[in-house]
Order: C-alpha cells, then structure tokens, then sequence
C-alpha cells in the first residue's frame, strides 16, 4: 500500500511542523519503504552534521534506524523516537524523530563521543548546547502523542479515499441496474403484447369452433385453455412490471442520498 496515493502530505508536514516547533522534538516520516515523504523538521547539527557527518558516526546512527523501535536512547546520548504507520493492519510508513536531551549533557562525556567519531570536540560541544532538553516522561509522552495522530488522520485519508472510490463505483452500477431494469421492462411488454394476441386468437378460435359446431368441440378445449393462459400470462407480466417499477424506484432512491 502506498501512503502517497491517498495521504496529503501536505496536511502531514503541516502537522509535523508545527509538532516540532510545540515540543522542540525533531521529526520527519518515511514511506514503507524508508524513503523520506516529508521534510525534516527540527532537525539539529548535532546529529545532521556532526553525528552522521562521520563515517564511524554515521554506521552507529544507521544501526539504530534499523535496530530501534518506539522512543529510546541513541548511541550518542539523545533520545529518538520511531513510530509505525499502520493502515488495516498493514505498515505504510513511519514517522521517526528526536534528537533532544532528555537532561543536562554531561560535556566529558560528550568530547569523548567526539573523540571516537573522530569530531573536532569544541564544535561538537559547541552544537550540542543548541540541541534541546526535555524531560524523559515529555519525551515519550509528545511521541506517543505525534504517534496517535498521525496514525488516526493517515487511517482517516485511507478511508476517504476508499469511500469515494465505493461512490464512485456504487453510482456506475446504479446506472447499469437502472439500464437493465429498462430493458427487462421492454421485453415484459413484448410479452404482455403476445399475452394480447394470445387472447385475440383464443377469442377467434372460440368463435370458429361455435361455428364449426360439434365438429369443433375439441377445437373449442383448446380456445378455451389459450384463452385460460393468455389471462394467467398476463397477470404474471403485470406482476413483474410492478415489481420492476418498486426495484427502479428503490434503486433511484439509493443514488439521490446525500449525508
């Protein structure tokens, strides 16, 4: 399933824009396949430019795109979140972030991170006095927040889009039945025509067959079982043409309603 096909993504990077300037908290979402559907939000030169900017930096970072799931720590001391976008029970991307400290950076720490990644130490330090800290209970809790709605709009586009495909389709074999119901109703009046005729030749032959006297008794059985079949037939056809009209109109009800 493809997020792109039904998601605004305009609407999503809204959201997630304004998420990030709320909380300080980065964020950016990624299709299923990995590949990034909204701009990056937030985003720090602590992680972007230092952090990833190594090549020893850069692997830690990707074994923890891969690795780690729902809000957790990164190899380099901050907190980062990665939350499923699940459709019917299908993931159709994620929406993944962070990058804040969830309290005071210990510098010593944080120049030997610097020292390992092989990362000039002042402009490291110097980056992470601009990264923000939050608590670790706001952390999780404005994760989980970002989480709950964008699964619930994601899930809320899907089914607006599904919906007026149904309408769409409902609305084309409406019209189909209506065309067949028109049909159906001229051929019953073909056969109501023939009921007629049927009656019309019962009638003449009832006629010969007075004529004909005793000659034409058996003749007059069989006037008289046409004329029997010519009356049934033409209940029946009167029948079908009644419940053809209560179909059509129900059926045109089902196409004017409107919410």
């Amino acid at each position: 399933m493809d997020i792109k096909k039904f998601m605004d993504l305009s609407v999503l990077q809204k959201i997630q824009d304004h998420f990030s300037d709320a909380t300080g908290l980065a964020a950016i979402a990624v299709d299923a396949e990995g590949n990034y559907i909204t701009e990056g939000s937030n985003f720090t030169e602590f992680c972007m430019k230092y952090t990833r900017g190594s090549q020893e930096g850069l692997r830690r970072c990707v074994k923890c795109d891969n690795e780690c799931t729902g809000t957790y720590f990164c190899h380099a001391g901050l907190m980062d979140f990665a939350s499923d976008i699940i459709v019917n029970g299908e993931r159709v991307g994620a929406i993944i972030g962070g990058q804040v400290l969830p309290a005071k950076p210990d510098v010593e720490q944080f120049r030997a991170i610097a020292r390992e990644l092989g990362i000039d130490e002042d402009q490291y330090i110097e980056a992470l006095m601009k990264v923000p800290v939050r608590s670790e209970k706001t952390i999780r809790a404005a994760a989980e927040m970002l989480s709950s709605v964008i699964n619930q709009l994601v899930n809320l586009e899907y089914l607006k889009k599904l919906n007026t495909k149904k309408i769409e389709i409902f609305d084309t074999e409406i019209k189909k039945t209506l065309d067949y119901i028109d049909k159906i109703q001229s051929i019953t009046k073909d056969l109501q025509r023939v009921a007629t005729m049927e009656k019309i030749l019962s009638l003449n032959a009832s006629v010969e067959a007075a004529h004909a006297g005793s000659v034409g008794v058996g003749f007059a059985v069989v006037a008289e079982e046409i004329g029997k079949l010519s009356q049934n037939s033409s209940g029946v056809y009167l029948e079908i043409i009644d419940l053809i009209s209560s179909i059509k109109n129900s059926v045109q009800t089902m196409g004017t309603v409107q919410i």
